[in-house]
């Protein structure tokens, strides 16, 4: 099937008892066994829910992985899949991720022996210089949050293989419309469902998806241990979205290209960060390994606008943590999204202090460029 086909008739969404064309929320915690000990389908909610197995299916066929799992957040689908690791295992993360994850690596997985250090993964001499004969897995995103920095997967594929280690790429700002690292050469890709995948900013989610048996096992195992599984309502919320998601996409796909093209002409801006942009050096591989370049884009004001007027005087962007939802959100990350980073850190890693991040939404071209218009005029 199509894409746009199969995120509507993908992942066993019909009801196999009634033949319901949207799959019902089995609002149960246990089932009834009809004899003891016979290893029943359906056991109790934490390991398996029918609802929330159509939706990990579906994932599954959307990142062309041989498995799916969802969970309650992006940042335990991520813990999720770190929790592979051992104590003096080794990880390359990328140098410019969302806060959340570096919280994580830093505040809890380090304490429990887990090594990190953190490397450009778009220069890939220093990723390999970085290597440590501990190293088990390298994790980026790309495009980055929020410098929008693109990797070279298969490059980066082909040097974690060589090394032994996997490869893990967080594909929530490409989504898998735009992007599916798995068919180049990714081990496992991680989600947060919260963003683009919900899409109307109502449904914390979060998932994992892998292409080999064996990290299917280990996560399957995590998963039902640890027991951070996304609810059946909430299940049923992230499938509902996704029927829309292909409309949904393309129209943050065009709006953030319409917005690019407009902002570019703008004398206050002074830096524009955005995967489409024909000019940049990162360009070639967002053609290479990218069907189309999301919606969102980070932007820097010349020095000296005053950029707490500027974002506070908007009117249709929100000024909101979140992104990825149909309506257009505008995010400070040293103030927001990204203030759990030391500043000296993000300094280091290119996050400015002016830095602002967009998340074009869908409504219509016309009023965002407006709405943007008039908080430049009173800067």
């Amino acid at each position: 099937m199509k894409f746009n086909t199969q995120v509507i008739h993908g992942g066993n969404q019909i009801d196999p008892r009634t033949g319901a064309v949207n799959m019902p929320i089995y609002q149960t915690t246990t089932y009834k066994q009809t004899v003891l000990g016979g290893g029943a389908e359906w056991e109790y909610t934490r390991s398996e829910n029918p609802t929330r197995a159509a939706l990990e299916q579906l994932m599954a066929e959307l990142e062309h992985g041989t498995a799916g799992f969802a969970f309650a957040s992006g940042m335990s689908a991520i813990h999720s899949v770190m929790s592979t690791l051992s104590a003096g295992d080794h990880v390359l993360l990328g140098d410019d991720v969302y806060g959340g994850t570096f919280r994580l690596v830093n505040t809890i997985l380090s304490r429990l022996g887990v090594e990190f250090d953190q490397v450009n993964m778009t220069d890939l001499t220093a990723v390999s210089a970085t290597l440590k004969p501990n190293t088990k897995m390298i994790f980026l995103e790309t495009p980055t949050n929020p410098l929008l920095k693109l990797a070279d997967i298969q490059a980066l594929a082909d040097i974690a293989h060589n090394h032994g280690a996997k490869l893990g790429i967080d594909n929530t700002f490409a989504t898998p419309y735009n992007q599916n690292p798995l068919d180049l050469g990714a081990d496992f890709v991680a989600h947060s469902g919260t963003k683009y995948l919900g899409g109307h900013s109502d449904v914390l989610s979060g998932f994992v998806i892998v292409k080999d048996a064996d990290l299917k096992t280990q996560i399957k195992h995590l998963q039902m241990s640890v027991g951070s599984v996304l609810g059946p309502s909430d299940s049923y919320l992230v499938l509902r979205s996704l029927k829309t998601f292909a409309l949904r996409m393309k129209a943050h796909n065009d709006n953030a290209s319409a917005l690019f093209k407009w902002l570019e002409k703008q004398d206050k801006v002074a830096k524009i960060y955005y995967p489409g942009d024909e000019n940049a050096a990162q360009f070639s591989i967002a053609k290479k390994q990218m069907r189309g370049f999301s919606g969102m884009i980070s932007i820097e004001l010349q020095p000296g606008l005053d950029i707490k007027k500027f974002v506070e005087n908007l009117q249709i962007f929100a000024l909101a943590e979140s992104l990825g939802g149909v309506e257009s959100l505008l995010d400070v990350p040293a103030v927001m999204t990204h203030a759990s980073i030391p500043a000296d850190v993000r300094h280091a890693h290119g996050i400015a202090d002016e830095l602002i991040r967009l998340s074009v939404g869908i409504e219509d071209i016309e009023d965002l460029i407006a709405d943007l218009e008039q908080a430049f005029a009173l800067i």
